[in-house]
């Protein structure tokens, strides 16, 4: 099996940060990629950095974009409507494209808040697909959203039947979700494109505000009470090759010790989960 780059994902080291110490933190942590968002991105744009720079800045320091993020509002009844809401997402949908094919990533992360019928959910997912062309569209199920699980998501995917289009996994959305790894039989191992690792807090916070702890308290993988080790294994044991392997752990908490920690930090974590569960993804 052919290494798999171990990336920072865009979150893990917060929204802020100059993209040039983006990039070279990371790869002084040990990091084979870094993600950017949509958000990060821009936020690079406004700092001065134009593309050709960035470019120059990844290739000076060994590193790559490994993962692009985040479409959403993509099965919006009023999508084609030209309000400021629909016409920010249209370009945030357009610039996640241009990243893509900018930094050679050929997947782009996507989820949906939003809770429809089936058959919109899957209808809008098709033409979503069709708009990303050669790009591989990733679902990722939260329990928080309007695609909340692992059987959702494949429904989703299933149904809309492009070439394209494929899921994604998380750790903590894994856990919250209560995905066992049964839930993956009938899940083509080829239709996940990606997954992204951490671990989650004892205590789960209630269901009305779940999206607060996903986003702001979720601890290093191996750390926690999420089984990081065994979601690995799962993934392994079903035959699943991803592309990227993201951390992802969003935490206020472990942010505030400064960039360079929470870098090695979520590296070292990180290596020795993937030690345990599956070395073969760390091997040339």
């Amino acid at each position: 099996m052919k290494k798999v780059p171990l990336t920072i994902s865009s979150y893990t080291l917060g929204m802020e940060i100059d993209f040039e110490e983006r990039v070279k933190i990371a790869k002084a942590a040990g990091f084979d990629g870094i993600g950017l968002r949509a958000e990060t991105y821009m936020l690079a744009i406004k700092q001065g950095y134009s593309d050709e720079r960035m470019l120059e800045i990844l290739a000076e320091n060994d590193m790559k974009v490994t993962e692009v993020e985040y479409i959403t509002l993509w099965a919006d009844p009023n999508k084609t409507q030209e309000t400021p809401e629909t016409l920010l997402q249209q370009f945030k949908e357009q610039t996640v494209y241009h990243m893509a094919r900018l930094f050679g990533v050929g997947h782009i992360n996507c989820g949906l808040m939003e809770k429809y019928p089936a058959e919109v959910h899957i209808q809008a997912f098709k033409e979503l697909c069709a708009r990303a062309k050669e790009l591989i569209i990733g679902l990722e199920f939260m329990p928080y959203s309007g695609v909340p699980d692992l059987a959702s998501a494949w429904n989703i995917v299933k149904g809309a039947d492009c070439d394209n289009g494929m899921l994604i996994l998380d750790t903590w959305h894994w856990a919250r979700a209560e995905t066992l790894a049964e839930d993956l039989k009938g899940v083509p191992a080829e239709k996940v494109v990606s997954v992204q690792i951490c671990d989650v807090l004892e205590r789960r916070y209630p269901d009305t505000i779940l999206r607060d702890e996903s986003m702001h308290d979720r601890l290093c993988p191996g750390t926690g009470w999420g089984d990081t080790v065994g979601f690995l294994k799962a993934i392994k044991e079903h035959g699943i090759e991803p592309r990227v392997v993201g951390t992802e752990v969003i935490s206020d908490p472990i942010l505030s010790l400064g960039y360079e920690k929470v870098a090695q930090m979520n590296y070292d974590t990180s290596i020795d989960v993937i030690k345990q569960a599956w070395p073969e993804l760390l091997e040339d």
